[in-house]
């Protein structure tokens, strides 16, 4: 079991910060999802990890401000038969939901002019065009 999760290159989630809880999951298994704790939940305090660097905690906070509760994120993994496996896609889910969270802004686009001969040819084409079809439609004698 890793000691510390990658999120990105300037920081990783250790192990200790993370809170789990398990109960019986509603997937596959037979008999045995009844009788085991398969289900993983994972739940992670992004509002007072000392880990995050705090401009990262801010955009973090901004982005995820739909999935927090009371600054905690909660993940629930229910998806595999063993709880290992489970507990392995939770915190692949919180390094992409943090990496996606804590992500530089896209630059902003600069518009461009459209160049002058670009937009000559462009005209040139529509009155080709609308030629043709004129020629198309006009009625014999």
């Amino acid at each position: 079991m890793p000691d510390q999760i990658p999120v990105r290159g300037s920081f990783s989630v250790p192990e200790s910060e993370l809170s789990w809880r398990f109960s019986r999951s509603s997937g596959p298994g037979g008999q045995h999802v009844n009788t085991s704790a398969t289900a993983a939940e994972l739940s992670f305090d992004v509002a007072n990890s000392p880990s995050i660097p705090e401009p990262l905690r801010d955009r973090a906070l901004h982005r995820l401000a739909h999935r927090l509760v009371r600054g905690v994120l909660t993940i629930r993994a229910e998806e595999h038969r063993s709880q290992q496996r489970n507990r392995d896609a939770a915190r692949a889910r919180l390094a992409a939901l943090l990496a996606e969270a804590t992500a530089p802004p896209p630059k902003k686009r600069v518009p461009k002019k459209i160049p002058r001969s670009l937009n000559e040819r462009r005209l040139q084409n529509k009155k080709r065009r609308s030629e043709v079809k004129k020629q198309r439609s006009a009625r014999w004698d």
